[in-house]
């Protein structure tokens, strides 16, 4: 899968871009026709401890997922957005499969 990292209005390492490519990477194993996804990293601008928010944007043939979650960390952010993202993909794939 393709997985495109933007980061707003700072540069992301190298460490979490690995993370990100290996974490979702997992999610077709849930459903293999994912064609690619957009990962957004933003910080929020408030003082809150809780400020980094991480958006997964996943596009499948004849649809698209957002999640967006605010976190502490973006690794942590990233792990909520992947858990949700899982529950969507296998809520498609069982409505795939009952349509076929």
């Amino acid at each position: 899968m393709k997985v495109n990292v933007h980061a707003v209005n700072f540069t992301v390492d190298r460490k979490l871009v690995g993370y990100v490519q290996e974490r979702l990477n997992k999610l077709e194993k849930y459903y293999d026709k994912v064609v690619y996804s957009d990962v957004f990293f933003k910080l929020d601008n408030n003082n809150a401890k809780e400020n980094k928010i991480a958006e997964i944007k996943i596009n499948v043939p004849g649809d698209e997922f957002i999640v967006k979650k605010q976190c502490k960390t973006f690794e942590e952010a990233v792990e909520l957005c992947a858990d949700s993202m899982e529950r969507l993909l296998m809520k498609r794939k069982q409505k795939v499969r009952a349509v076929s």
